[in-house]
C-alpha cells in the first residue's frame, strides 16, 4: 500500500483506532444501518425520514440501466420482518426504548433454490418474515438458514415456486475500479423495485457491524441508496452483484442519503454464504490483540524507532497473539489528547505487508481463515524479530468489550 492511499486512510479516523480481538470496532458517528423505519403495531410509522434526494449519475448508456433492471429487478426481494424488538442495545437503533414492530429491507435471490442474501440487521430477532419478488404483489414466507452479526449479512431461503426464482450472479469483487458505475435496486422508505445508479467512489474502506468487529473491503458508493435499502445489491454493467448496501453516512439530523454509502463486498458475501449452507454457521479468523495505529506524532513522542505500524494494547492470555508470545504495554501514556499504553510490541509487517494503520492488520486477518498461520515481525527493545501465530477463531463481542475500544474520534 503507497503512502498516499495510507494517509487518506488514516485522515479518516485520529492515529488512534484499536481494533479488540484483532477485529473490533465502535460504531462511527454518522454512520447508519439502512433498514427502513420501525412499523409499530398501533403505528402507521414510528419516524419519519425526509428522503434527500441525489443526482443520478450519468452511466454514458441510460439504456443499459434499463437492461439490468429487467434483467435482475425480478430477483430483488422487498423484505417484511415482523416482531423484531426494537432496543437501545442496537448502536444503529434511533430510538430510545425497546418495542415490537415490524422493520423492511431488501435481499437478493442466489440461486434457483429460494436462497436470499440480505443484511442481519434487516431480519435479526424476528419471528416471522415475508418477501415480495420483483414487480409481483405474491407475498412468500421465508425461514432464516443462517445468519453472521460479524459481516452484517444473513441467507435466507424463500418459499416461493421455481418460476418465480429469478438469481443474480455475484462478481468477484475484487475486479472493482474506483470509477465503475452501479446501479442498486431495493425497496427505499418502502418505495418498492426503486432504482438509483452512481460509481464507486471508493475500495477498501472499513465499517462496523452491529457487533462492533470490522467489517473489511467494503466499497463505497455516491448511489442514492436510504433506509430500506439495506441487504439491497450492487449491481456492475455485468448485471453483477458486487456487493450488499448496508450502510450509509448521514448527515445533520436525517437519516437520509447524503451520497456516501457503504456495500459489503461480494467476495465476503459468497464466503459467509458458502460457509452458512455447508454448516449454519460462519468462523472468523482471530489474532487476539488491540492496537494503535502509529503516526509520525505518535512516534516522535515516544521516540517508537518507526513512524508506522501498530503498537499493541492488550493480548489476553489464553488469546493465539499471547501464546505465541505477543507483549502488550502497560504503561499509559497521554499524546496529543488521546491516551496510549507504551512498552509493548509494534507489530511493522504481517506476512510481508507495512502495516500503516490499525485498519491494514484487521483486513489481513479478516482475509485469512481459523487455523491459518501468520507471520509478524515485530520490535520489542528496539530489535526486530519474527513471529509466526496460529489464527484463532473469533469470540463473539460483548458490550464490555466494545466499551473498552477505543473510538478513534
Amino acid at each position: 500500500m503507497n503512502d498516499a492511499s495510507n494517509s487518506h486512510k488514516r485522515s479518516l479516523r485520529s492515529v488512534f483506532v484499536a481494533a479488540l480481538m484483532g477485529g473490533l470496532v465502535v460504531a462511527i458517528a454518522g454512520y447508519a444501518a439502512i433498514a427502513a423505519g420501525w412499523i409499530g403495531k398501533d403505528e402507521t410509522t414510528v419516524q419519519s425520514i425526509t428522503a434527500t434526494t441525489a443526482p443520478a449519475s450519468n452511466t454514458n448508456d441510460q439504456n443499459l440501466v434499463n437492461q439490468i433492471y429487467e434483467r435482475d429487478g425480478d430477483g430483488v426481494g422487498f423484505i417484511t420482518a415482523s416482531g423484531i424488538s426494537s432496543g437501545s442495545s442496537n448502536p444503529f437503533d434511533p430510538y430510545g426504548q425497546s418495542q415490537q414492530g415490524t422493520a423492511t429491507g431488501s435481499g437478493f435471490l442466489i440461486d434457483a433454490e429460494g436462497h436470499m442474501v440480505t443484511n442481519n440487521h434487516v431480519i435479526e430477532g424476528a419471528e416471522d418474515i415475508t418477501v415480495t419478488l420483483g414487480d409481483s404483489d405474491e407475498v412468500y414466507e421465508a425461514e432464516v438458514v443462517g445468519t453472521d452479526p460479524s459481516t452484517d449479512l444473513a441467507l435466507i431461503k424463500v418459499d416461493a415456486p421455481e418460476s418465480a426464482m429469478k438469481p443474480l450472479r455475484l462478481a468477484d469483487s475484487t475486479d472493482v475500479k474506483v470509477g465503475d458505475p452501479v446501479v442498486a435496486i431495493g425497496n427505499p422508505f418502502g418505495l418498492d423495485r426503486t432504482v438509483t445508479t452512481g460509481i464507486v467512489s471508493a475500495l477498501q474502506r472499513e465499517i462496523s457491524s452491529l457487533n462492533q468487529y470490522a467489517i473489511s473491503n467494503v466499497i463505497q458508493t455516491d448511489a442514492a441508496i436510504n433506509p430500506g435499502n439495506s441487504g439491497g445489491p450492487l449491481i456492475n454493467t455485468d448485471g453483477q452483484v458486487i456487493g450488499v448496501n448496508s450502510q450509509i453516512a448521514t448527515g445533520g439530523t436525517s437519516n437520509g442519503n447524503v451520497g456516501i454509502g457503504f456495500a459489503v463486498p461480494s467476495n465476503t458475501v459468497k464466503d459467509v454464504v458458502d460457509q452458512l449452507l455447508e454448516t449454519g454457521e460462519v468462523k472468523h479468523a482471530y489474532l487476539g490483540i488491540s492496537g494503535a495505529t502509529i503516526s509520525g506524532q505518535l512516534s516522535d513522542a515516544l521516540n517508537l524507532g518507526t513512524d508506522t505500524g501498530v503498537i499493541v494494547q492488550e493480548a489476553p492470555e489464553d488469546g493465539p497473539a499471547a501464546e505465541a508470545g505477543i507483549k502488550a504495554g502497560d504503561e499509559p501514556v497521554t499524546v496529543g489528547g488521546q491516551q496510549v499504553l507504551t512498552g509493548g510490541d509494534i507489530i511493522v509487517k504481517a506476512n510481508g505487508e507495512e502495516l500503516g494503520s490499525m485498519e491494514d492488520l484487521i483486513r489481513i486477518i479478516n482475509d485469512s481463515e481459523v487455523g491459518e498461520e501468520i507471520n509478524l515481525e515485530v520490535m520489542r527493545d528496539g530489535e526486530t524479530r519474527e513471529v509466526t501465530v496460529t489464527l484463532g477463531e473469533r469470540p463473539d463481542a460483548t458490550t464490555e468489550q466494545a466499551a473498552q475500544t477505543q473510538s478513534g474520534q
